[in-house]
């Protein structure tokens, strides 16, 4: 029985030096790479940097009142598209007690004014005809008569402004009607039936009615890092992309870069402003959400080679040029390269079109890979 186990305990032992000697030269065996191949290509590369915003109008425009009151009407609502003097919203009018009976003192005073230079132009009106008094008193007294109906027209037409907030004789241009001043799109109606508003004056903004703006005339309101605003420049084109329109990428025009830089968590922010041009067939949103890709350099028509391909050390630029296919050799060269996008890098000298280079490892293979180095 010892002698079972002790050649038992051999067989193991032996077995144990076999697999560490056949793992220590399967170690020591080269290790192939096979690598996929890139060809030098002639296409365009650029340089571009992205900024975030949203899309707005250009203008908005605050529709108030001209005067104060409580909304009896509402005629329009948000996205309705209107024309410059369209009503949104009718006015009920809450007079001033004392403005009111300050109106209503300006009648009656006006009235019996009135009522005294009629007496005064009947009589002088008989004696003139009767030439017991002169033209010149008859115009005196014909004037004061014109001068009372004028003022009593006058007084009624403020009594019927100050209670009802329409003129008499003017009863189209009333400041009960709220209408638009553009032609546009309305984008919010803050306010509901009932509401108190009040008028714009010197000690208040007065209440909002309504927001119009022309949907046609957008831009691109985003920010820009410091060290990117200085490559930037006014009449650059943009791509703007936004989330909510899939599938459709606008052009603008760059208006507007802020002097002035706002930290934002700890990078200095510059807002930018661009012109968006808006296809007919295309609906933007106010407040869309974009994104601004601006092309800051670019070359056209020049050599190009993955930049996964290219090595640099310190200056110097280097790719691995294919030499034999099977098995894979390399020769070690030196490039000029140029432009890059962030994928593809333009190679100013060292290749030549249809060449091909060492580009990303593929698998693991049998047969190491030679690479010369000159």
């Amino acid at each position: 029985m010892k002698k079972f186990f002790r050649i038992l305990l051999l067989v193991l032992l032996a077995f144990a030096v076999f697999g560490t000697m056949y793992y220590l030269w399967k170690k020591s065996r080269p290790v192939v790479k096979i690598y996929q191949i890139e060809e030098v290509s002639r296409t365009n590369v650029d340089k571009r940097t992205v900024a975030t915003g949203k899309v707005e109008p250009r203008n908005e425009i605050l529709i108030k009142p001209q005067m104060s009151g409580i909304i009896a009407e509402i005629y329009k609502e948000a996205g309705d598209v209107v024309k410059a003097g369209d009503i949104i919203a009718k006015i009920k009018v809450i007079p001033d007690m004392v403005s009111l009976n300050s109106a209503e003192s300006r009648v009656q005073l006006a009235q019996i004014s009135f009522d005294q230079a009629t007496r005064n132009y009947d009589r002088d009106k008989k004696l003139y005809a009767e030439k017991v008094i002169s033209r010149e008193e008859f115009e005196k007294t014909e004037l004061q008569y014109f001068n009372g109906k004028e003022e009593l027209k006058a007084a009624k037409d403020n009594l019927s402004l100050t209670r009802d907030g329409i003129s008499n004789d003017k009863s189209q241009m009333t400041n009960t009607l709220v209408r638009s001043t553009i032609n546009g799109t309305i984008l919010d109606i803050p306010v509901k039936v009932g509401n108190s508003v009040i008028q714009s004056n010197s000690f208040n903004d007065g209440t909002t009615i309504a927001t119009v703006a022309n949907m046609a005339d957008m831009l691109f309101v985003g920010k820009l890092d410091e060290t990117e605003v200085g490559r930037i420049n006014v009449g650059m084109p943009m791509d703007i992309t936004i989330g909510a329109v899939e599938g459709k990428k606008l052009t603008a025009t760059l208006e507007y870069v802020s002097p002035k830089g706002v930290e934002e968590n700890g990078a200095i922010m510059f807002e930018m402003k661009a012109a968006v041009k808006v296809p007919a067939d295309v609906f933007v949103r106010a407040g869309y959400s974009a994104n601004a890709e601006i092309v800051l350099s670019k070359s056209e028509n020049v050599l190009t080679v993955p930049e996964s391909c290219v090595e640099f050390s310190s200056d110097t630029a280097f790719v691995y040029v294919l030499k034999t296919p099977e098995p894979q050799t390399f020769e070690k060269r030196q490039v000029k390269v140029g432009l890059s996008d962030g994928i593809r890098i333009e190679v100013k000298s060292g290749l030549k079109l249809k060449e091909k280079v060492r580009g990303a490892e593929k698998i693991e293979a049998k047969v190491a890979v030679k690479t010369e180095e000159k």
